[in-house]
């Protein structure tokens, strides 16, 4: 089992890693979908749950460009408020939850005093709903999300703010993106095959794990 060294900061990714997201990003995305087919701008196709899933851990520009790259923009707009509001209406349902074993960790984490940061391609007002719900604010130094920084991807921002943090540093994610940002940042990676990425996203994380707990035997 290999330990990481001398890990000072950890990078959290959100939906996929801490949030089991799919239970409410799934009705919003369908609900957005309907929206579009109701003004012509889309065709009537019933998507599994997976199809959508693969949406998760994108910011809202990139999830655009590859899923309908001719909608215009104004329409793309108006369907991503239908998200983010339909989103919020199933956290105040209670239909929000984090995966298995992640406050206990973030916890172990913390009283071990490593520096936590949560990092997200998500809007500013989903993190902040987030905390609200889940009180991450315990666990977290810093959030830092899309949202705040022009919406940029993550591995732009974590080059803008990896330097207000101790040395050495490791990304936690499940998607892609979070294994580029490791890369492109020079710090380490956990992938987390238990979240909604294709096995071959974390081909190149330093290591991978299935459940949340696992993280624990790393850190």
């Amino acid at each position: 089992m290999e330990k990481l060294n001398n890990i000072k900061t950890i990078y959290f990714d959100y939906d996929g890693t801490l949030h089991d997201s799919i239970i409410i990003y799934v009705p919003a995305f369908r609900k957005a979908y309907e929206y579009l087919v109701s003004i012509n701008k889309a065709e009537p196709k019933d998507f599994a749950d997976y199809e959508i899933a693969k949406w998760l851990g994108y910011t809202d520009s990139e999830m655009w460009d590859v899923f309908m790259k001719d909608l215009e923009i104004k329409y793309r707009r108006h369907a991503e408020e239908i998200i983010a509001e339909e989103m919020a209406a199933q956290v105040r349902k209670g239909n929000a939850r984090l995966f298995e074993n992640i406050t206990d960790v973030l916890k172990k984490l913390k009283e071990k005093g490593y520096v936590l940061v949560f990092l997200s391609n998500c809007g500013k007002e989903y993190m902040e709903s987030a905390d609200k719900i889940f009180g991450l604010n315990c666990y977290f130094d810093d959030m830092v999300c899309s949202g705040i920084y022009d919406n940029k991807p993550k591995h732009e921002i974590l080059s803008e703010i990896k330097n207000k943090y101790p040395l050495n540093q490791v990304m936690i994610g499940d998607r892609f993106h979070d294994i580029k940002t490791a890369q492109s940042n020079n710090i380490y990676s956990i992938f987390c095959e238990y979240g909604y990425g294709d096995a071959v996203e974390g081909k190149d994380a330093t290591v991978r794990i299935r459940k949340p707990i696992e993280i624990l035997n790393y850190l």
